[in-house]
């Protein structure tokens, strides 16, 4: 190969590496601003999902374990069929906080179910409802944009498609997963345009990626997926339904 070409390919490796070396550590490395931004954001989703899945878990009458199992798969199930999809270890594999955080939070929906049991029930049973709609929406607009992203980052940025598709999956997977072994009709089939408002979110959080960059659009893309979620909850917006025959 050619000298020039040889230092070049050397400096591509070198640069590659210090961008891997500047990548968010959770157990104390550096992390940049966006890197910061970004993992506050997955945390905020991780929690969102994880207590939406607690809570589910409680009010089918699981114990502790079944709880926590459930907040987990929640809140990582998305993401990680996503990196099984883009061909990487899943992140909830590779930085166990995700995991950690899940179950924190599992635990304390536990905690506060317990000792507020009638919260599931009777004149407070709405708190039900309401804390479902609140933790899905900020969990489904939240992993969608970071899903959008994920398929930019692994070397996707003109698959308008594949970042769509993975922005959905991982915004709408968890919550799948926790309904099928819940043994409920899945969320996001019956209630209120959820995986509709998570497919508005992926292709607008896609196009204004590449028109005003990475932050507007993780913020524009899960602002237009919870925007559409509580407006729907609030005027009773769902998709079109067959005439019942009976």
């Amino acid at each position: 190969m050619h000298p020039v070409k040889n230092a070049q390919v050397g400096e591509n490796r070198l640069q590659i590496w210090d961008e891997k070396e500047q990548q968010p550590d959770m157990y104390g490395g550096e992390m940049d601003s966006q890197s910061l931004f970004t993992f506050i954001l997955e945390m905020a989703g991780t929690i969102a999902f994880a207590a939406s899945g607690a809570m589910v878990g409680a009010q089918r009458g699981m114990d502790i374990f079944g709880i926590c199992v459930l907040g987990v798969v929640t809140a990582v199930g998305g993401g990680m069929t996503r990196d099984v999809i883009l061909g990487k270890l899943p992140s909830a594999l590779e930085k166990p906080v995700y995991v950690v955080v899940s179950v924190i939070t599992s635990l304390a929906i536990f905690v506060l179910l317990y000792i507020k049991h009638d919260l599931l029930s009777g004149r407070l049973g709405t708190f039900y409802d309401k804390a479902m709609l609140i933790m899905d929406s900020v969990g489904l607009g939240i992993f969608t944009s970071l899903g959008v992203m994920s398929g930019i980052d692994n070397g996707y940025p003109d698959n308008s498609f594949l970042l769509v598709f993975i922005g959905m999956l991982t915004g709408v997977g968890g919550g799948l997963m926790r309904d099928m072994m819940a043994g409920e009709e899945p969320y996001i089939f019956v209630k209120h345009i959820y995986a509709c408002a998570s497919l508005v979110g992926a292709l607008g959080c896609v196009w204004i990626y590449r028109v005003w960059g990475r932050l507007t659009a993780v913020f524009i893309g899960a602002f237009i997926v919870m925007a559409i979620r509580f407006l729907a909850a609030h005027y009773r917006w769902n998709l079109p339904h067959p005439k019942s025959t009976s």
